[in-house]
Order: C-alpha cells, then structure tokens, then sequence
C-alpha cells in the first residue's frame, strides 16, 4: 500500500511516499480503508523524536474511513461501517491525567498516513454523518484536545469571557467554536490580520494583533479565563491580562517551553494555573455528542492528495493555514 513515512535524518527531509506492507487485524482489532487523514503539529515534531537507525514508520494520527476487516472476538462494529478513529490508544475514561501507557497513533505505531491501518477496535467510532470525509479525519486530535481544554480542565461556563491567544491553529478554531457554543464571550490574537478576521467569522467577539499593546486593547475586558498555546512568547502578557482568581490553561508551548514566572505575582493574583493534553476515549464520544449537537464543523485550510503529503508537511510548517490540513487518501 501508498503511505507517508519518516525514514533517515530528523527532519523533514526524511519524509517520502513509499510502499508499505499492509497489517492483518489481531485480537481486538479492525483494519481500516481510510478515505483522507489530517495533520498536526505533532507530526513535524515526530522526526526530531527518531533516529537515523528507526525503521520506516507511517506518519499520522488522525483519519477517518471503513471498516475492511476484523480481528478476532470484535462484535460490536461490522465490516462496511463509516468510522472515525481517536488517535489516543489506552486511555478509556476521564481521568485528572493519562494512565501510563497511554500513546498516540503514529509513533511509535504506524499511523494514518497511508491506504489502511490496523487500530484497536476502542479507538474507532461512528464518523458523524454531517460531516465529509475530510472533516471527520481532521477533526479527532484537534477535536479531543480542545474539548478537554474547554470542558474538564478550563470548565468554561456561559457569560465567561476567554482569551485565546495565537488563534488559527485546528485547536484554537476548536475552541472558539465551544466556546461561543457555551454562550462565552471570545477574544483572540494573532500576528497576520487575515487570521483576525476570518476568526471574526467564526464568532470572536475582538480579534487584537499580537504586536498591539494588550493593556490598551484589553483595559475594559475582564477575563476569566486565558487558553495559552504558544508558550514562551505571550505566556506572561497572557497571564497579565487574567483578572485575579482567573484561570490559565496551557495546552501547548509552539514558540518556547520555558517561562519566567514571578511567582509572589502570582500567588498574591490567587491565579489557577492548568495543564491540559489530548483526553480520554470517554471525553472524545461526548465531544462527538457536542459537535453533531451545535453543527460544529472542523476549518480546513487545505487539502492534499496522499501524493503530495510531503507537501501538505511542508505548508504546515509554514504556519500559513488557519484550521486544518487535510490529506485525501480515496474517493
């Protein structure tokens, strides 16, 4: 089979199309004909994380398509049936962290790049019906994780209002959605306009330049709740901007995982400060049960076919998209 593999140097260099044998199902397992498969930030990270000696591993960890084949002792899904797959393998209910064990398909895994894959038949659900085969395989990771962000960890609630720095990610345009869904008021930044407004038509009820001068835009805002995914860069201008007893919750670090905190700052603030990942399989059929709800569809920036993948690695890089890459793998 066609797939997208890392082989070689720890850079994206190393990523090419080749051939791939393909995988039986074994106990408690399914095999897929994925229809398309979606990227993430996770996946330009994946090269720095082997070395030269690893094998050929298929990229990807989101992706949606049909049941081809069972494995052994799987009653509860038949051959023919439209699924969607949550790419965390070992991490059933909602739990304060993952349990150990707990990883993410596509390393060390095979993954989503490519014309089937074999997943446990736990890590599949039903491909929500209103949602096209490129929706349903860029929405998992992104999905799950922003669901988590806003749900279990941040609990945001209506009439709150919720900074979203760094807003153009599949994450963050997540986010948003939920967050104007559960009737909060939105503010996002980002260093290109064109992403400050098409968030204005996602809902953001302020769109702010991240070069701006955030006590001026922000003086008549009174923030309960900060999404932080960039890390160094705005982490204290974020946490500035929280009203005392506000929460802050990380769930990223793309532009430096250090931070300087003044702690008596913060402590004397009474600030909650959070961590937050991807969530369990639990967490990811409510947020199915969320999205099919509210009509909250995933924003794909663009799509490529599985022949220009190292394409679709490259585009993402650039950090030119505003929502999703997506990969088409059939029609």
């Amino acid at each position: 089979m066609k797939a997208i593999v890392h082989k070689g140097f720890n850079d994206l260099s190393s990523i090419y199309m080749t051939e791939m044998k393909e995988n039986s199902p074994k106990k408690g397992e399914v095999k897929i004909q994925l229809k398309a498969a979606g990227l993430n930030h996770r996946d330009l990270l994946i090269p720095n994380r082997r070395s030269e000696e690893d094998p050929a591993l298929i990229l990807g960890s989101d992706g949606a398509g049909i049941i081809q084949q069972l494995g052994e002792g799987v009653t509860n899904v038949q051959v023919g049936d439209e699924v969607v797959i949550n790419p965390g393998i070992g991490w059933k209910e909602n739990s304060e962290a993952p349990p150990d064990g707990f990883e993410i398909l596509g390393m060390p895994a095979h993954g989503t790049f490519a014309e089937t894959v074999v997943v446990p038949v736990e890590s599949v659900a039903r491909k929500p019906q209103f949602l096209t085969w490129e929706e349903s395989a860029v929405m998992p990771l992104a999905a799950l994780t922003a669901y988590r962000v806003v749900f279990t960890r941040a609990k945001v609630k209506e009439g709150q209002t919720v900074f979203i720095p760094g807003i153009g990610s599949g994450v963050a345009t997540y986010i948003l959605q939920y967050v104007k869904a559960l009737g909060a008021k939105a503010i996002v930044s980002s260093r290109q306009e064109d992403k400050l407004s098409m968030a204005k038509k996602l809902g953001a009820d302020l769109a702010i330049h991240t070069n701006s001068n955030w006590d001026d835009e922000l003086s008549n805002e009174h923030i309960d709740i900060v999404i932080e995914c960039i890390g160094a860069a705005t982490f204290n201008r974020s946490l500035s901007q929280l009203r005392k007893g506000g929460t802050i919750v990380a769930f990223g670090a793309s532009a430096g995982d250090e931070v300087k905190l003044d702690l008596r700052s913060f402590f004397y603030g009474q600030y909650n400060l959070l961590g937050s990942t991807m969530g369990s399989h639990e967490e990811f059929l409510e947020m199915l049960t969320f999205i099919e709800k509210h009509n909250i569809k995933p924003i794909i920036d663009k799509v490529f076919p599985l022949e220009e993948g190292k394409a679709a690695f490259e585009y993402l890089e650039s950090a030119k998209q505003f929502g999703k890459v997506a990969i088409k793998i059939a029609e």
